[in-house]
């Protein structure tokens, strides 16, 4: 049983016993570092229920707890907390009970209703950037969380394949590329149509600059150049099904959707179903005509649609232009509602967007909530900062993006440089060693990304994300294999267990920070965070490192505390392991 609910019934019985007062739940948090104790009761929560002095009360519960629960050894008081020691027994019994737990932390499918994330949602205008690349990690470790604790779970995205964007890359390429492919020219082919899309932005400025040289506004010259005029009715083309603007557009979407299947390969993530903004920009219209009918909706003059969310503290909000075409909030309606249609045990849905989105987000929620839609209160939209680089803001169609390809290949050569000048790769083959940077380049790109909480904006240091030393995926790399390197050395049998009454404070620290993966595994998965998995695995390493600078593991002379401490250290590499893997981060058996 945990500690915190055998603790807690304890208490519930001495407040009723000494107090004659009944209380539901204790406070509880873990003893502060520095401080005498495994865990601390908040006293001051307790002052609603009893009144009196807080030490009095704190030194009252301790003597009951350790005169009647056998895990309790002592205890102490600081103020209005009461830090309770508890006995190495308990950490010992947790850790012979889960020690050949292979999914240790992770629970079994607990329900039928499944939980659908959305991450990645590109243009296919241009390749993947560095703001890609948190939004899919971000994404897919959500998911993994959300299954290890114990959520069936689908991964999705929203391919963003229409619309005046696209057509933008497409009309340069007709104008100015000559025919060039992604095989004629050997570039990966979403990057071949970025850089049309590219090309496109720096003739509409031209053409911009040329038209206000001839005395017209230049606000109005942006509406007027040929460039946009030609790509707007490019647009019209599409949505009547012009054959061969079609016949491009299908094209051109395919080299992105192969060039963005390489960069997902490389970057370790995946989906279960896509959904294409051209078969979904017109499903919320149906819905729109029914929330006309019962007035979610109303008709301004001009035969536009709108959703007034006054009284909900927002604005008024256009779901159809006045032409009849959708605009974004259309399809996300349509989208959201075809999802449960096609998924029926999914309840909720997480979508993983960037912050600047998050007003569109509280408008499409409330929307579905005034359509009828139970499931619409489940939504949650996982809102991240954006990703900085210490020259400033990335713009995709000035071609200031950092490749998504291109960073991971700058993480892959910044891991072979370092590890060619450390000189520890005695005895690799040339395919272990590429094998061996990838997974130290991209750990570090992950660890660095992840270990930020989403809310919080990120400047991007690709030299301090792979630094050996302190909070980083290659420190905690190496840690994990070190402790492979331990257990190759041991020359005696530790697959049995053995019994063991005495322990160091070091060992005991390692065990306490073992027994709080499976919550923190329930914590991350309950805010939507993966940073939470990762500084959790990097406290963990740093209490290993600690018992391994102070403790001898294969040289003490007690065989038993041999074995112990070796068990100790292979269930701290696979709880790192484990750690690792809801990051979608590899770890190396050798470094």
């Amino acid at each position: 049983m945990d500690i915190k609910i055998k603790l807690q019934s304890q208490i519930i019985n001495v407040v009723e016993k000494l107090y004659n007062k009944t209380i539901e739940t204790v406070d509880f948090q873990e003893t502060r570092k520095g401080f005498e104790g495994d865990i601390t009761v908040v006293i001051f929560s307790l002052l609603h229920f009893i009144k009196g002095n807080p030490l009095e009360i704190g030194t009252k519960i301790g003597e009951y707890l350790v005169k009647n629960e056998e895990l309790v050894t002592n205890f102490n008081v600081v103020k209005g907390f009461l830090n309770i020691s508890i006995a190495n027994a308990y950490y010992l019994n947790f850790f012979y009970t889960n020690f050949k737990d292979t999914n240790f932390g992770f629970k079994q499918l607990k329900t039928t209703n499944a939980t659908m994330v959305e991450y990645s949602s590109p243009n296919t205008n241009k390749p993947l950037h560095l703001g890609h690349i948190r939004n899919n990690l971000l994404g897919y470790s959500v998911a993994e969380i959300s299954k290890a604790a114990g959520k069936k779970v689908y991964k999705t995205q929203i391919i963003n394949d229409r619309g005046i964007h696209i057509c933008k890359s497409m009309l340069a390429w007709e104008r100015y590329g000559k025919g060039e492919t992604p095989k004629s020219t050997a570039l990966k082919g979403d990057k071949l149509v970025g850089k049309y899309y590219v090309k496109f932005d720096q003739e509409y400025k031209k053409e911009i600059a040329a038209l206000v040289a001839k005395g017209i506004d230049e606000k109005e010259a942006k509406k007027q150049a040929p460039i946009l005029l030609e790509a707007q009715q490019m647009l019209q083309k599409w949505e009547t099904g012009d054959k061969e603007v079609v016949k491009l557009w299908k094209t051109m979407n395919q080299w992105v959707y192969d060039g963005f299947a390489v960069t997902y390969k490389n970057l370790g993530v995946d989906f279960d179903t896509l959904y294409y903004e051209s078969n979904t920009y017109l499903l919320g219209k149906e819905f729109i005509t029914q929330g006309l009918k019962s007035g979610v909706f109303y008709k301004k003059e001009d035969a536009s649609v709108w959703c007034s969310l006054t009284e909900e503290g927002l604005d008024e909000k256009i779901v159809l232009r006045s032409d009849g075409t959708s605009v974004y909030m259309t399809q996300d309606i349509g989208t959201a509602i075809q999802r449960l249609k096609d998924y029926p045990d999914i309840n909720s849905i997480v979508y993983t967007v960037g912050n600047e989105q998050d007003y569109h987000f509280k408008v499409l929620f409330l929307i579905l909530k005034k359509l009828g839609f139970d499931w619409a209160k489940n939504l949650y939209h996982l809102s991240y900062g954006m990703v900085d680089l210490p020259e400033g803001k990335m713009k995709s169609r000035e071609g200031t993006v950092v490749d998504a390809d291109d960073l991971i290949a700058e993480m892959t050569n910044s891991a072979r440089e370092i590890a060619q000048e450390l000189g520890k790769l005695e005895g690799y083959t040339d395919s272990e060693k590429e094998n061996l940077y990838k997974t130290i380049g991209l750990g570090a790109l992950k660890y660095y990304i992840l270990k930020v909480d989403p809310k919080k904006r990120i400047l991007f240091n690709p030299k301090e994300s792979i630094d050996f030393n302190g909070n980083t995926g290659p420190f905690i790399q190496y840690t994990y294999a070190r402790i492979q390197s331990i257990l190759r050395k041991a020359d005696f049998d530790f697959s049995k267990l053995i019994s063991i009454s005495k322990i160091q404070n070091k060992e005991k620290l390692v065990l306490k920070q073992l027994q709080q993966f499976p919550n923190t595994v329930q914590l991350a998965a309950k805010n939507y965070s993966p940073a939470v998995i990762a500084n959790y695995t990097y406290d963990l390493v740093k209490e290993y490192n600690s018992f391994y600078q102070s403790i001898p593991i294969l040289n003490c002379e007690d065989l038993n505390t041999k074995i112990f401490r070796t068990q100790l250290s292979q269930k701290v590499a696979d709880t790192i392991k484990l750690a690792f893997s809801l990051l979608g981060i590899s770890v190396p058996e050798r470094m």
